[in-house]
């Protein structure tokens, strides 16, 4: 039993040691997470998902090493968080995942400087605090729209985890991202340093009672009636014509909705095809729809249209149409997606148009955030969002302290019907939903549509990707005010100094002199799972051969 034990050690030793299978590892180690989102939705493998990247970077022979797992393991996630893309980007997707991948390579530092050599409690608990901060820094730092925005964000994975959902209220989804991290790391410190293990235990008690204390303390969202939604959703329609039929389409599904007793019909995104301003007849028909129903349509307008302000072009735009015609209501789309809806730097990258399906022509952006307020006795105010612009925390609280009642996402995710896109892409109404303590609609034109409740609970069944039709909401209203839209992203200020002061520290150190926690290749000795440092001998002293100078994984 020793001897096999022995041979796999070895093997296993090999392949680390192997620069080239080293990088396979990090590559498939980085996607672990993925499993964790929908379509597998795999929650709890989150917490444990992180585990095998930290002890690999933890073996890493030098800084250099950690630096390469890390952005390796990033490399890879990036990847299958978004392998859906792959139709449409093709190979380039490898390039963007491989420059976004580089984020994770300071994060590889980190993690190896807090998690190598010996570790004592203060370590232990410096590494479970610091580790998910510097984590957190890679998330804020792409969610900047020109890096794709915040999607595959670590704590979205757990937006059907009620106890998740009530920290997003205090915190936003940054803080379960955090929780999620810190779980990781600290069940890494239980594998590998059994000289610190109550340390590293106490350290998952006290997440525990925390989560349970936001569980009892945390303000809940304050029930104030309900509306009654309908979404309209025609189906996967293709081929030429396919804008009229689908706007046909629209129209019957609609129609059958007369005598429900609605307060909103919901269409998704790029439901209508020409500019209803230019086309009144267009208007005029959307109108007659209203009038059947007995409640307003919100469609959305994917068109070349003329904003306030006066410029021309294509626009992405929420509209809202009455018994009447047009009521005035317009939100364009501020938050585009790169490649599809524009092409960053196309003088220098235009030539991804002919790669996939990159945008042909530049959408224009919108200017500013827009709620709309409904005819009748509730004058419900509503928050319109297109497509992922709801993966945008921020998008959701400006709209929430604007006033809004109810945030709804048109969507459209017909170019990934088949892959894991239109299911991940629902689930973001559930953070958004619980962080703001406003319910969510998520309207597509060929599913997933779905609505969440006030605290992220799933209103009635969703509307999937094999369906054409039209349903209707009971919709729970909600009042007050959660803690994260009264403080906002305070955990991102607050990890930024954790890092912050840990790098000062750190500086100090250096200054003073003080002997670095970093321990040289080849003086690791492994004993149930500890490390310790000693002195390296030569071989003809030892009276030994050479050792292996691969440091021991452990």
């Amino acid at each position: 039993m020793w001897t096999r034990a022995g041979q796999r050690r070895e093997w296993g030793e090999r392949i680390l040691g192997s620069a080239l299978w080293r990088g396979v590892v990090a590559l498939l180690a980085g996607a672990l997470p993925a499993l964790a989102f929908p379509a597998p939705s795999l929650w709890w493998f989150a917490y444990v998902a992180l585990v095998p990247l930290l002890l690999l970077i933890r073996s890493a022979g030098s800084g250099r090493r950690a630096a390469l797992d890390g952005w390796l393991g990033g490399t890879g996630f990036m990847m299958a968080v978004h392998h859906w893309l792959m139709p449409s980007l093709h190979v380039f997707i490898v390039v963007l995942a491989a420059l976004l991948g580089l984020l994770w390579a300071p994060w590889g530092l980190l993690v190896s400087r807090l998690l190598r050599g010996p570790l004592s409690a203060a370590a232990v608990v410096a590494a479970v605090i610091v580790v998910p901060c510097g984590w957190l820094m890679i998330e804020l730092a792409r969610s900047w729209e020109a890096l794709g925005g915040p999607w595959g964000l670590l704590g979205a994975s757990q937006w059907q985890v009620t106890p998740a959902l009530r920290l997003a209220s205090v915190g936003g989804v940054w803080l379960v991202s955090l929780l999620v991290v810190a779980v990781n790391t600290a069940l890494t410190v239980l594998l590998v340093a059994s000289a610190a293990r109550t340390a590293a235990v106490v350290s998952l008690v006290a997440g525990a009672v925390a989560v349970g204390t936001v569980w009892m303390w945390a303000p809940q969202p304050e029930r104030s009636g309900v509306a009654r939604i309908a979404v309209v959703q025609p189906g996967v329609i293709e081929g030429p014509g396919s804008v009229q039929r689908r706007f046909a389409r629209s129209e019957e599904l609609t129609r059958s909705l007369a005598g429900r007793d609605l307060d909103l019909v919901v269409w998704g995104e790029s439901s209508v095809g020409v500019d209803p301003v230019r086309r009144p007849d267009v208007a005029a028909r959307i109108a007659a729809l209203s009038r059947l129903v007995g409640a307003d349509v919100l469609v959305n307008v994917d068109a070349k249209q003329t904003d306030a302000s006066g410029r021309t072009g294509i626009f992405k735009s929420a509209v809202l149409v009455g018994p009447r015609g047009l009521t005035g209501d317009r939100y364009d789309k501020m938050r585009l997606v790169p490649f599809g809806e524009y092409v960053p730097a196309r003088s220098a990258l235009g030539w991804a148009t002919s790669m996939g399906r990159a945008a042909g022509e530049d959408r224009l952006r919108g200017t500013r955030q827009v709620t709309m307020t409904l005819p009748g006795a509730s004058a419900l105010r509503i928050g319109p969002l297109v497509c992922f612009e709801s993966a945008f925390p921020d998008m959701s609280r400006r709209l929430t302290r604007d006033g809004a009642q109810l945030l709804i996402a048109q969507s459209s995710t017909s170019s990934f019907q088949h892959s894991w896109a239109p299911a991940q892409h629902a689930s973001l109404g559930a953070l958004r939903a619980a962080e703001n303590g406003r319910p969510m609609v998520h309207a597509t034109l060929t599913g997933v549509s779905a609505v969440y409740g006030p605290q992220g609970e799933r209103v009635g069944a969703p509307l999937g990707t094999d369906t054409s039709g039209a349903e209707v909401f009971g919709v729970p209203l909600a009042g007050g005010t959660t803690l994260y839209v009264r403080l906002g992203d305070w955990p991102l200020y607050g990890a930024l100094g954790i890092l912050a002061a840990f790098c000062a520290l750190e500086g100090i150190r250096s200054v003073r002199g003080r002997p670095s926690r970093s321990v040289p290749v080849g003086a690791v000795a492994a004993d149930d799972g500890a490390a310790s440092v000693q002195p390296t001998r030569p071989a003809a002293e030892s009276g030994t051969e050479p050792e292996s100078r691969t440091e021991p994984t452990q």
